[in-house]
């Protein structure tokens, strides 16, 4: 059984829509095991409030933004209802669903559960320091090009390893880039990816995916345009992560 994409594409091309249409999701279905701790690492507590609370709040008031998803674990729904989207206020979230064990499968989801639009925004909810400067960028790249993901180019020299963890290679540092998210999508075009992905798993390909861009990459031939983000949209993975958070959550100013 497929994931039901292509009713929605269907319908979509068909003109249910008036004007141009975009759907945040926001992925929150961490478990916290590298912050060592017992709290999934989006709902820890920063400068007062949750660390999902970041990112949903510059959707929400983002005003090209008609609609967010929230997926998370099934367990968390019944929280996040009440505690993050009730407690806040977030009048955009329409749907909060339970992802999958995998990333692409909570993305799945996510597009399921959205309603038929033009563009969509897929976010992590670990990384709260987005800005509404780098979703005006990836909206006329995505317009442009019709994907695109937003990252930084990499500071450091970076080296390939061979298997015994000597160099291998040292590529250059001026055409490597850090990924960051949204990644930022034409809906038709990440539901026919995912129903590509999801048709070849099926017939039992082994592949691997470990973000959004990568699955418009091996199953479309549509190229994604790299979107400058900001050295300080960070995902918050470790407790250093968040110590670090804790200085940029310093200056913010919220709506």
């Amino acid at each position: 059984m497929g994931f039901g994409f292509a009713g929605w594409v269907q319908r979509h091309r068909e003109g249910e829509r008036i004007g141009m249409k975009s759907t945040a999701i926001v992925l929150a279905g961490g478990n916290g095991s590298r912050m060592n701790s017992g709290v999934a690492k989006q709902y820890l507590e920063l400068k007062g409030r949750p660390v999902i609370f970041y990112s949903l709040n510059v959707f929400e008031h983002c005003p090209f933004i008609d609609e967010i998803v929230l997926v998370t674990r099934a367990e968390d729904i019944d929280f996040c209802r009440a505690e993050i989207v009730g407690k806040y206020d977030f009048r955009k979230v329409k749907k909060i669903v339970a992802g999958g064990k995998e990333r692409f499968q909570s993305v799945c989801r996510g597009l399921r559960a959205s309603a038929p639009c033009d563009i969509v925004y897929i976010h992590d909810g670990a990384r709260p320091f987005v800005t509404g400067e780098i979703l005006e960028r990836a909206r006329a790249d995505v317009g442009a090009c019709g994907a695109c993901a937003v990252g930084m180019p990499v500071k450091d020299t970076i080296k390939i390893s061979d298997e015994e963890g000597f160099c291998a290679d040292t590529p250059d540092r001026s055409l490597i880039w850090q990924i960051q998210t949204p990644q930022v999508f034409d809906f038709d075009l990440i539901c026919r990816a995912h129903e590509r992905l999801n048709e070849r798993l099926r017939a039992g390909e082994e592949l691997s995916v470990t973000d959004d861009a990568m699955v418009v990459e091996k199953m479309t031939d549509v190229k994604v345009k790299l979107t400058l983000g900001d050295y300080r949209n960070i995902k918050i993975t470790t407790p250093e992560d968040l110590a670090l958070a804790e200085l940029f959550a310093g200056g913010l100013q919220i709506l």
